[in-house]
Parts: structure tokens; sequence; C-alpha cells
């Protein structure tokens, strides 16, 4: 962390976006040579990006989420890694803003207003999950299963072990929300160190895409749990979440999107011929590469709209606190994913018929946008949201929420610490 953080949103955007113009230069030469952005995160925690969400009264800027995704769009813009490696700090974020313990949420928020940087390690290898329902019998329903244990030593101190994988963000962050389960099987999230020596950051994410996330394993050997490290114990801590997070990927895919129009049309501009068939020997004045362009054009508009469309939709929710209000944001969020990921992945195939076969040249690196959307749509499948949705619309059947299902509420809690 620095002392230099920007007083006001003000002074911070133009640091922000400063360092965002820094991302493009050789974007194309780290996705090949799988090379991250370590410096470049770091300088994007300075300049306050990391504080955006945190309530002014604890250091931040607390911007809406409207605000927010575009920002987040504009990084994906610069590099599609920027927002999935911040994805699991604007989680954590979200859970502080909404943590129901005021002394962890001020202890947390005020961590985060000093430019503290959060990562994630919730999802846990598939092989180590298999195993431990086969000896187990554990259920696979809810959180799913996890392995990832915090024992309690005879001084009452509290220590994390174990492994995770997908766990992006965690190799650039301060500390870490892990998902764990206690020694009597509660699961939970708990804030630990990401530095600490027992924390091993094993860079072994072999994605096809979003190749600089630093998503890969992340080993935990008696890992202590911080103070007031106990976050998100109860539902309405995370309520919205499931979309919050798909709407982190939506920002991402826009962001793509308006690469792809930019770069495209950087390459029909500096063309020097087309082809034996083309109406003309001007690519900049040739009708099919036009039309290319205007469809990479509307796929973007589309990402865009929808993309707004679900950040007011989720800021709608928040501002009712109706659970009616979450479920219609989730619905629309996943339309929105349905529809995004289509224009988006549809754009990034598109892009070559405005290049020419130069357009395959791995010294262009068209090719990442299609890998980068492809990975981001391989999360939350997509495969699974039409039936969501239309169970809804035929049966009125309303989509389980992930982060909550079976999670105790705190006015439950109170009323039994009443009794």
């Amino acid at each position: 962390m620095t002392t230099a953080q920007p007083a006001t949103l003000a002074e911070a955007l133009p640091r922000i976006r400063a360092v965002l113009a820094e991302f493009p230069k050789g974007v194309g030469e780290r996705d090949l040579a799988f090379e991250h952005p370590d410096a470049l995160i770091r300088a994007l925690a300075e300049a306050g990006f990391g504080r955006l969400r945190v309530p002014v009264e604890f250091g931040g800027f607390g911007v809406g989420l409207p605000a927010l995704f575009e920002l987040l769009a504009e990084a994906g813009q610069a590099d599609s890694n920027i927002p999935q490696i911040w994805r699991g700090h604007f989680t954590t974020t979200e859970v502080l803003r909404a943590e129901t313990d005021p002394v962890v949420r001020e202890h947390w928020l005020r961590v985060a207003g000093q430019g503290a940087v959060f990562g994630n390690a919730q999802s846990e290898p598939s092989a180590i999950v298999a195993e431990a329902v086969a000896a187990q019998g554990e259920s696979t329903t809810g959180w799913g299963v996890t392995t990832t244990r915090v024992r309690t030593d005879e001084n009452g101190d509290r220590f994390v072990s174990g492994t995770k994988f997908y766990s992006t963000g965690s190799r650039f962050a301060d500390y870490i929300r892990a998902a764990v389960a206690s020694e009597d099987g509660v699961r939970s999230f708990v804030v630990i160190p990401a530095r600490h020596p027992g924390v091993t950051h094993v860079d072994d994410w072999d994605g096809v895409g979003q190749r600089q996330t630093g998503s890969g394993t992340t080993l935990f050997a008696d890992v202590p749990v911080e103070p007031h490290g106990d976050i998100g114990r109860y539902r309405e801590s995370l309520r919205g979440l499931d979309s919050f997070v798909q709407i982190v990927h939506l920002a991402n895919l826009a962001g793509i999107a308006r690469s792809l129009v930019a770069e495209t049309t950087d390459i029909v501009r500096a063309r020097t011929r087309t082809s034996l068939h083309a109406l003309t020997q001007n690519a900049a004045a040739d009708p099919e590469v036009l039309g290319v362009i205007g469809l990479l054009e509307a796929r973007r508009l589309t990402a865009e709209t929808l993309l707004r469309h679900a950040a007011e939709r989720l800021e709608a929710a928040h501002a009712s606190g109706e659970e009616s209000d979450y479920t219609a944001a989730y619905l629309d969020t996943s339309a929105a994913q349905i529809a995004v990921i289509e224009a988006v992945l549809d754009a990034a195939t598109r892009a070559f018929d405005a290049g020419g076969s130069s357009a395959v040249r791995n010294s262009v690196h068209l090719d990442r946008h299609w890998r980068n959307a492809r990975t981001l749509a391989s999360h939350n499948p997509v495969v699974y949201k039409p039936r969501v949705i239309g169970d809804f619309v035929v049966n009125g059947v309303a989509p389980v929420p992930g982060y909550y299902t079976n999670r105790p509420s705190a006015a439950d809690a109170e009323e039994r610490t009443a009794q």
C-alpha cells in the first residue's frame, strides 16, 4: 500500500485512467508470454481503483453499481485480465458493505479504504472434492464441498489449511477471502493474509484465455485467520452476489467488444489491399469489410446496453431490499449473460473477416479476444441459464441463490440470542 492514495474520486479517476492507458501497451505480448501485469495491478491499487465501492466514511469513493461496472468495462477494454483479477476484491467489498457485524464491517472497509486489495479463494480442485465426497459422503448442495478447514489451537487462535483453485487475483492481493469449513463442518468466509509464509501461489492456470489472472492453485498451510476475520456469516451480507459476480463478467465482455471494434478498425485502415473479388482495393471503402465493422459495432452496443440494464436492476434491488427484486435482477442478469456472450463471441469470430489472412498472425493478437471471451463465457455456465429463465417464466420457479441458500439469517441469530 502507499501513502499517496488520491483523496477524492475526482482526483482518482484521472490516475486510474492513466494506469489503464498503460495496459494495452504490450498486452498481446504478455498474453503469448504468460506474463503477469504485477506492477500495473499494483499501480491501479495505488491510484484508488480498489476503493471505488468503499463508502466515503471509510476512505472510499462510494460509487454506484452502474458507475463501477462502466469503469470495469473500461478496464476490460484495456486488458480483459483486469476485471477478473479484481473480481474477488469487489465481491469482498460488496459483502463488507452489507456486513451485519458493525465492528467487522468498519474494520475491513477501513482497510480497503486505505488501499488494500482482496483476492479470492472459494473453489476447490475437482479431484480433491471428488475424493472428499467418496470418502465422507459429503453433500454437494448449496456451497458444495469445502475441504479447506479451519482449526483452533489451545490458545483459541485459528488457522486455515487446504487447497484452492480458480483463486483469481490472490497472487496480486494483500488479503484473501477464503471459503472454509470449521471443525464441525460449518461453511463460511474468513479473511487471511495473502503474503503469509503459509500461502503458496502456484502459477498453473492453463486456460486458453484470461492467462494473466493468477487463476491457478493456492495452497494454505496453517495460515492464521485475521482479527475480525469472519465475514459474510449471514444471508443479509450475501444478497445480490449471484448477480454481482456475473455482471463483472458482463462488464469485461463489453470491454472486449469495444476492443474488437477499435482493433479491427485499425486493421482495416492499415490494409493496403483486399482480394480478387472485392469491389475495391481500398479496404476502408470495401462494402463487405465495412459491413463487418458495422456488425461489430452492433454487437458492442448490445453488450453495453445489457450491461447497463443489469447494473441498474441490481442497484434497484439493493434500494428496495425486496427478495423479489433480487430474483428479478438475477433473471435479467442471466438473460443478459446469454445475449452478451452470443454477441461478443460472434464479434470475436467475425472480426477476422475484416482483416484477411494477415489477421490470424500471432503478432496481430486478434485471437486473444475470442479466447478471453470464450473463457469468461465458461464461468457460471451459460448453458443452464435459458432453462432457469424459462422455468420462472412458465412455472414461476425462482432461481435458487447460490451464495446464501441454507445460510442463517442475522435476524434469526438475534432472536435465538435473546431467548
